[in-house]
């Protein structure tokens, strides 16, 4: 039975890197369209309904995080490997959480891609050797006691929403219109995180989000 897939990457290099390796080394492993977004790869999947994704994190407009919770409302039963050149436990951690399936580390894409989408595809989890120390089950059920996290010091789902658009360079304005709130609002918000956080710079604001899953690098 073949394994059909869709390959998400910004990069027509990284694509055809994986698509030769497939090619050579994946009997039973068919490339079955790519995408260069998130937004693409909705479109795309349900056309194709693919038995794997392999998905990049980074990427422009909709990211990597974002896609996979957004594909798996339609299709529950997708299942999806990260590919990244990210090694962050926060970024591990909100991969699985999403609902992926595998994260491989892009510098490991040609010894371990085919066996993730092997493995993945036979109902198991994969994770690269080098982030393996992070407990998966343990991240998908839900955070251990005593870790770290945005709402752990605090933080309202909308202060967090508001946290990333902050870092993620918008004005008090353009985020209260995108949130429909008003500017006072928006500046109330930013206030409170400051304080909450102990944090009194953009660029420290930025650091912990980054920190803490909350945006991608």
């Amino acid at each position: 039975m073949s394994i059909n897939v869709i390959l998400v990457d910004d990069h027509d290099v990284v694509r055809a890197g994986i698509r030769a390796i497939v090619d050579k080394l994946g009997r039973g492993i068919s490339i079955v369209g790519e995408a260069s977004s998130g937004s693409d790869l909705l479109g795309l999947e349900e056309k194709k309904k693919a038995d794997i994704i392999i998905m990049d994190i980074a990427m422009p407009g909709i990211n990597g995080i974002e896609a996979i919770e957004k594909l798996l409302k339609s299709n529950p039963n997708a299942k999806v490997i990260v590919l990244s050149m990210y090694n962050e436990k926060n970024l591990v951690q909100r991969a699985f959480k999403s609902g992926a399936k595998g994260y491989v580390l892009k510098e490991n894409a040609t010894e371990e891609i085919v066996r993730a989408i092997q493995e993945v595809h036979g109902g198991r989890y994969y994770l690269s050797p080098g982030i393996s120390g992070f407990v998966v089950e343990g991240f998908v059920a839900g955070r251990p006691k005593g870790a770290s996290g945005a709402s752990e010091k605090g933080l309202s789902a909308r202060q967090r929403e508001v946290l990333r658009l902050i870092c993620e360079g918008y004005t008090e304005k353009e985020i209260a219109r995108r949130l429909d709130l008003s500017t006072y609002t928006i500046h109330a918000h930013k206030t409170n995180i400051m304080e909450v956080l102990d944090i009194h710079t953009k660029t420290g604001l930025i650091r912990y989000a980054i920190k803490e899953g909350i945006i991608l690098p």
